[in-house]
């Protein structure tokens, strides 16, 4: 599992990792029941705190993301399609967001930002 830590994304390292899984589990690349690397594996590779990892596999289990079995390790939760849907629905909702403040930064305004929307959405459909 190939999981990057930047000292200058301004991003807590836990929250940097637990983006990065969970962006993994969305796009399939982690499959329901597959095994995480242990806590303290982990934070080995990383050079990181093993509190810094077990936050992150924390909220990631709270979120749905994982479930734990005592003395087996840390797994991938079935996919519940209400939560993936809602967790794609934000990332969606955050780029959307970053295009509209670019888009003000060039002094684009709303209607051209709508064509623009429309004529993407042609050209994907």
């Amino acid at each position: 599992m190939d999981i990057l830590i930047s000292n200058s994304s301004g991003k807590p390292i836990y929250e940097q990792i637990s983006r990065q899984i969970k962006a993994m589990i969305l796009s399939g690349e982690l499959a329901p029941g597959e095994m995480l690397p242990s806590i303290r594996a982990l934070a080995k590779d990383l050079r990181i705190s093993v509190i810094t990892t077990k936050r992150a596999y924390d909220e990631l289990e709270a979120e749905g993301f994982l479930y734990t079995m005592a003395g087996k390790g840390c797994f991938v939760a079935e996919r519940n399609e209400q939560l993936f849907r809602e967790e794609n629905l934000r990332r969606v909702e955050e780029q959307l967001r970053q295009a509209v403040q670019l888009a003000a930064s060039c002094r684009i305004d709303k209607e051209e930002l709508k064509q623009l929307f429309s004529i993407v959405l042609e050209e994907e459909v």
